[in-house]
């Protein structure tokens, strides 16, 4: 018996069509008889042909898995760029957190979430590597890293990588102002091994103030715990060990308990100057009530290491012994970035300048998110001119108030304090700018010369406003960054940016623009203090679940959102844990 079987490409009969590199036809004949296998194809088959060749992506360099550069890898779409992460630490953490995991409200491991389970869900071939970056070069587009975890063969562990792009999202370190004695005496909290060491530290001090031969005066020393800077994390802390302390260690330490004492100290007149007045006035009464001691217009001088020396203009130097010290005074610009501005011209700053589009300026391909950076807004007085020329479509040398407002929603956008001066002086629009500066401009008709028009204009730079040091603005700028990424290529052919007021055309997006959704101050005793949009001010035990709810939200994803919330139950029905570990 012998059977024959034949495939073909069905497109063909079907009437669709042949497919490139494929036989037209192919026959196969078995004979069973034999057991042999002869396979003829068609003379007339194709040849092989090349799959044509992907344009080579472009390199994508992200510095840092902070805020900035975690929610820039989240919303980047990375299948457009070759991407590649650099960081110190391997981790995301969620740092508005860090005072609770310092008393053990919250555990260190709840608020972190590992880089690479985040980089793995995004898919595609992203690179990490745990290294530090120590040099950044513009001119060849390279940065310097260095990984203490392995070496290379000149024994040092560093290496070279280029980009096209490259984000700086690096943070800030604390910030000692010079002072003697802080680095070597005092804690921060600015990373989670830092609120591990507090926590650690906190403990000691109690345990070496039970021991049976110290005196009085001893225990008083060790039990003395120092806070300085009255900003939102120095106030917190404060909060978070004032309620450890009366609500846990006081029932596991009960005959030193009334020793312990808890010190604030601010330079300023007032503690959380960046919130509004009654926030500030009711966390100075709360802690005056618990017994935390607030000193205000004190300046510490120097920090010794069983001593802090303070100053004040109506009493001068007075020296305080402690037992443990955290300095909460404020950010500074790491080294490496010091040396990047000095390259670029921009040594005499206190951080990097950026533009409204969180470009590095006169650096090409350099972006900069979050603390490192701030954005340098253009001001309208440096465009004035080119304003007047472009709202001047005529070229009549005056403007009327209808030719402004055809250029006003461009002008809005590039430069935000416009809009930001109408509404604090109460004005409904351009035309009432334009009468406070003629005095009698009631028709749209009514023309203003050049200097007219910068005397309209001459306050609105008033407005311009340095945006906070936050994890809320680095959070949105890395999601704004990470959109112009997306659209870079349209955004090339279908700009949708305002008109450039030097140049031709329109900028390609948009500027950046922060929008702020409210900020909290717990302040111990399940109490915090909430000020949210629309000066809308809340105080109590109603705004503490309210932190409770927001907080949870904002966790990077199900498991750390899953173990906070586990966290704050477990501490609610057992207490805190006080274990030196």
């Amino acid at each position: 018996m012998r059977w024959a079987a034949f495939l073909w490409e069905g497109a063909s009969a079907a009437g669709g069509g042949r497919r490139p590199g494929i036989s037209n036809l192919l026959l196969v004949v078995a004979a069973a008889s034999s057991g042999g296998l002869v396979a003829y194809a068609d003379s007339g088959s194709d040849a092989a042909v090349e799959k044509p060749q992907l344009p080579q992506r472009k390199k994508v360099v992200v510095l840092g898995t902070g805020w900035g550069g975690t929610t820039f890898l989240r919303n980047l779409d990375t299948r457009l760029y070759d991407v590649q992460v650099i960081s110190p630490r391997n981790y995301f953490a969620f740092t508005p957190l860090l005072p609770s995991v310092t008393s053990g409200t919250v555990e260190p491991r709840s608020i972190v979430e590992p880089i690479r389970r985040i980089l793995e869900k995004k898919g595609g071939e992203i690179k990490f590597w745990e290294a530090e970056c120590f040099k950044i070069d513009p001119q060849n587009k390279r940065i310097h890293c260095r990984s203490d975890l392995g070496t290379n063969l000149e024994g040092n562990g560093e290496f070279l990588v280029d980009y096209d792009y490259l984000v700086v999202a690096v943070g800030a370190r604390t910030n000692t102002f010079n002072t003697p004695g802080v680095v070597e005496n005092c804690h921060f909290l600015k990373e989670v091994e830092d609120a591990q060491k507090i926590r650690r530290s906190v403990m000691d001090c109690f345990e070496k103030a039970s021991l049976p031969f110290l005196d009085e005066e001893e225990r008083k020393k060790n039990l003395h715990f120092v806070v300085v800077g009255g900003g939102p994390t120095g106030v917190e802390f404060a909060a978070s060990l004032h309620d450890f302390v009366t609500e846990d260690l006081a029932k596991l330490y009960p005959s030193i308990q009334h020793l312990v004492k808890i010190s604030l100290i601010e330079a300023a007149d007032h503690i959380l100057t960046m919130f509004d007045k009654r926030i500030t006035h009711f966390a100075e009464d709360k802690f005056g009530r618990d017994g935390i001691d607030v000193k205000t217009g004190y300046k510490v001088v120097k920090v010794a290491k069983d001593a802090i020396t303070m100053q004040n203009p109506a009493t001068g130097d007075i020296s305080v012994p402690y037992g443990m010290a955290v300095w909460s005074t404020g950010i500074g610009t790491r080294p490496f970035i010091v040396e990047f501005m000095k390259q670029i011209g921009q040594g005499n700053r206190r951080v990097l300048a950026t533009d409204e589009w969180l470009r590095v300026r006169e650096c090409d391909g350099v972006y900069a998110v979050g603390d490192c950076a701030t954005i340098n807004q253009r001001r309208v007085m440096e465009d004035i001119s080119e304003i007047f020329k472009v709202a001047d479509k005529d070229k009549s040398g005056t403007l009327t108030v209808k030719e402004i407002q055809d250029v006003l929603d461009d002008i809005y956008v590039r430069y935000p304090q416009v809009q930001l001066y109408l509404k604090s002086k109460q004005m409904n629009g351009i035309a009432d700018l334009v009468r406070s500066a003629k005095g009698d401009a009631e028709k749209e008709s009514v023309e203003l010369n050049i200097e007219e028009f910068k005397k309209a204009l001459s306050l609105v730079d008033s407005q311009v406003k340095f945006l906070p040091a936050t994890a809320q603005v680095a959070s949105q700028q890395g999601q704004y960054l990470a959109r112009c990424f997306n659209k870079m290529k349209d955004a090339e052919e279908h700009p949708e940016g305002p008109i450039r007021i030097r140049g031709e055309g329109r900028h390609r997006f948009r500027p950046f623009r922060y929008r702020h959704l409210g900020q909290f101050a717990p302040l111990g005793g399940e109490q915090t203090a909430a000020q949210l949009p629309g000066d809308w001010i809340s105080i109590g035990h109603s705004s503490q679940w309210l932190w409770y709810s927001v907080y949870a939200t904002k966790q990077i994803s199900w498991r750390t959102r899953m173990l906070v919330v586990s966290d704050w139950t477990r501490r609610f029905i057992f207490g805190r844990d006080s274990s030196c570990i």
